[in-house]
């Protein structure tokens, strides 16, 4: 059978629409990835992973990242406070905590756990600093809004109670957030979840009872969603209080 001039043009047109169809959707389908691995961030190289479902989470930092004694208050796990921080198994949310100095008070920054710094990057305030934990390769410790040391930068090693530096001041909070690289993508968990029974219980001589009051849960969360537009949350912010204050 020929096969006409039209009939061969209107077949590579569609063979070309098709291929443009499946185009635009592996384009979408890598923004909407993207968009949620907004915050994952694993060194090249690096491919430890860590079973939280089968392993459960560690308790192992038992020096604290800032100088609690300067604190007034620190925002919820899962709360509605600052914009969306969330991972690769749900999205707007603030999975990190907020610590919010006393009045014209720069508290000082110190290393949660030994590892090595991986990342640094300027912020809008201070540097964003990322550390690997030594005892736990797939964990890494982000603390935002540092003045870091001069002595420090991308590669260091540091050591458990290092003094890092000190928040960048009074334009804006301090916030931690913990990332652990799993089997199944990058999960967040609370900075609440790795502390040791003797670390909380500095938080307990502030006023907190247990881990959970910092911590909003996935069940709760999902009955009082929040609602975003990219990282900004919009409309109302949820019933659930957002914030602990300190005694």
């Amino acid at each position: 059978m020929k096969i006409s001039r039209t009939t061969n043009s209107r077949l590579f047109c569609l063979f070309a629409a098709v291929l443009f169809f499946l185009s635009a959707l592996t384009v979408l389908s890598t923004c909407a990835k993207n968009a949620n691995d907004s915050h994952t961030f694993v060194p090249a190289g690096k491919n430890e992973l860590y079973n939280l479902d089968a392993l459960g989470i560690p308790k192992f930092v038992s020096s604290d990242y800032i100088e609690l004694a300067k604190i007034n208050s620190i925002s919820k796990f899962r709360s509605s406070v600052g914009h969306s921080y969330s991972d690769h198994f749900e999205s707007c949310r603030s999975m990190k905590h907020y610590y919010v100095p006393k009045t014209a008070m720069i508290p000082k920054i110190f290393a949660p756990v030994n590892g090595a710094i991986v990342s640094v990057t300027n912020e809008w305030a201070g540097a964003q600093i990322r550390i690997e934990s030594q005892a736990y390769p797939a964990f890494y410790f982000i603390l935002f809004h540092v003045n870091l040391n001069s002595s420090l930068n991308l590669g260091s090693s540091v050591s458990q109670g290092q003094q890092l530096g000190t928040h960048i001041g009074s334009l804006t909070w301090s916030d931690i957030a913990i990332g652990v690289n799993t089997p199944t993508g990058w999960r967040l968990i609370s900075y609440f979840e790795v502390m040791t029974d003797d670390l909380f219980q500095q938080y307990v001589a502030r006023g907190l009872n247990n881990r959970s009051d910092a911590i909003i849960s996935k069940v709760a969360r999902d009955l009082d969603l929040l609602t975003c537009n990219g990282e900004s949350f919009t409309g109302s912010l949820g019933s659930i209080s957002s914030w602990e204050d300190l005694n």
